[in-house]
């Protein structure tokens, strides 16, 4: 699914958050290998998964076409510094919600692109009949956990040791849940 560009300026930082589109799929390629890399927020390490361009491309054309799919990216100065998605399903238990996930480029964290997303995907869900976002989260991102909190998301549960990141330990996953109010 489609929706509108916004622009928006935090500390004198110029973007637009707007929706993918086939000519992006390039950068996001790129983009997502580079992101693996800058932190162990994610579930892969780098070069772990690779999407290639040919694989965004389906991504991003399964994503326009589907009423229960939204990938937004966030574009400074023409290049693409981040993106989000929410990825629904056609099976009827589950079409009355979404799996969000998000990713920013560490130069470019503390500008409000995290959120920014976040809230476009909010009323994009609400606006779309979506009852729930869900989304997972590892427990050292504290920032991201107090923004989800703060945008009603709850704790819906906790996965015990279940990522292993760089220092040897094991890390707990945060689940949460948005219901539409």
């Amino acid at each position: 699914m489609l929706i509108n560009s916004q622009k928006f300026i935090v500390n004198e930082l110029h973007y637009t958050i707007r929706s993918v589109n086939l000519e992006d799929a390039q950068a996001l390629s790129a983009l997502r290998l580079q992101l693996d890399g800058e932190t162990e927020n994610f579930d892969r390490e780098q070069g772990e998964g690779f999407i290639d361009t040919k694989g965004f491309e389906a991504i991003i054309k399964e994503d326009t076409e589907s009423p229960r799919n939204l990938c937004l990216v966030a574009v400074v100065d023409n290049r693409i510094v981040g993106f989000s998605r929410c990825a629904g399903s056609p099976f009827k238990r589950i079409a009355h919600k979404v799996e969000f996930g998000v990713g920013v480029l560490k130069e470019f964290w503390r500008y409000g692109i995290g959120k920014n997303f976040l809230n476009a995907s909010i009323e994009w869900a609400d606006a779309n009949d979506i009852k729930k976002m869900a989304l997972n989260v590892v427990e050292t991102n504290d920032k991201a956990i107090l923004l989800y909190k703060k945008l009603g998301f709850e704790v819906e549960g906790v996965l015990k040791n279940d990522k292993l990141l760089s220092d040897g330990n094991y890390y707990n996953t945060i689940v949460m849940g948005r219901i539409k109010p």
